[in-house]
């Protein structure tokens, strides 16, 4: 009898832990269930958001890397970072700030810089804007997309605030990564200031890349952009030297993205009042034999001079 009490009271407590085990096992799925059900609803809600404020997906297809040229301007670029993000982000497209911080001792060259950057770049973005860092885009209508068509360029001469000529492509220029590889990027040998992106300008007619512009913008000249370049504290390298004037005028068919002479020296993630940046440390080499104004102090000038004072006496 004590033998059977015994059997009933093991039978017993295992059946109690079976039991115990099984209600655990159910609560266990059924607390899983419930949160995937809340999980698909938050991402329902959220789709829902997205198109009913005409934003794309998330998972973005095209990537857009922001190109911008740079020497010595630190109180534009605490200004341009904040204001790109704060623009871009209404947006909702996939981009990055990458900031071509030129540190050699040569003149400034904008365009090297941008093709610099765009090698260094390309392989995980699709598409590139090239951007000055003094020119900030007010209308929410300037849509930074993905340019299907071919080059869009933002600032328009219609509404920059300082340059109207119909040619004129600079300030803000969103090329595709094929097309910019197809035209081998921009001339090197614009050192100093002015006329590379009229350079570049021919090589996209050459190519039949047709530039393109926002339509149908309702702000003007001083609402669409805000121009923040104080010439008389910042003035621009405008000195011709040696044969820069002659040589520049001219479609450049010898240099471009395939040859293009730099170090990258580093490069620095940074943050600028919450905007994500990343710092490229460039120094760009000079063949002076090729482009002697890349140096254009005083003794560089006299040098220029005798040179011509004796091709006058011969």
């Amino acid at each position: 009898m004590e033998a059977l009490l015994r059997s009933l009271k093991f039978k017993y407590i295992f059946t109690c832990i079976l039991i115990t085990f099984m209600i655990s096992c159910l609560i266990s799925i059924a607390s899983i269930s419930i949160e995937e059900c809340k999980c698909n609803k938050i991402e329902e809600t959220e789709q829902s958001e997205q198109q009913a404020h005409g934003k794309v997906s998330k998972h973005h297809k095209h990537h857009l890397a922001i190109l911008v040229p740079f020497r010595d301007r630190f109180e534009e670029l605490l200004i341009f970072a904040p204001h790109m993000k704060k623009f871009l982000d209404k947006q909702d497209i996939d981009y990055h700030i990458f900031i071509l911080n030129q540190i050699d001792r040569y003149r400034f060259n904008r365009a090297s810089l941008i093709n610099v950057g765009f090698l260094e770049v390309k392989k995980d973005f699709d598409y590139i804007a090239m951007h000055d860092v003094d020119l900030l885009p007010m209308n929410d209508e300037l849509r930074y997309f993905y340019p299907e068509k071919g080059p869009l360029h933002i600032s328009s001469p219609e509404l920059h605030p300082r340059y109207h000529y119909p040619t004129f492509i600079g300030g803000i220029l969103l090329v595709k990564r094929e097309h910019f590889l197809q035209v081998n990027g921009m001339s090197n040998k614009y050192w100093g200031w002015g006329l590379e992106d009229d350079e570049f300008y021919v090589r996209l007619k050459e190519a039949g890349l047709n530039v393109t512009r926002p339509p149908n913008l309702l702000t003007g000249i001083q609402s669409t952009f805000k121009h923040i370049h104080d010439r008389n504290h910042r003035k621009r390298d405008m000195v011709k030297c040696f044969n820069q004037r002659e040589v520049t005028r001219k479609r450049d068919r010898q240099t471009g993205l395939n040859n293009v002479s730099y170090k990258l020296e580093n490069a620095i993630n940074a943050t600028i009042a919450n905007t994500s940046i990343t710092i490229l440390n460039i120094s760009l080499m000079c063949d002076e034999s090729i482009t002697p104004w890349c140096i254009c102090d005083s003794v560089s000038i006299a040098k220029d001079k005798k040179l011509k004072d004796k091709k006058k006496i011969q």
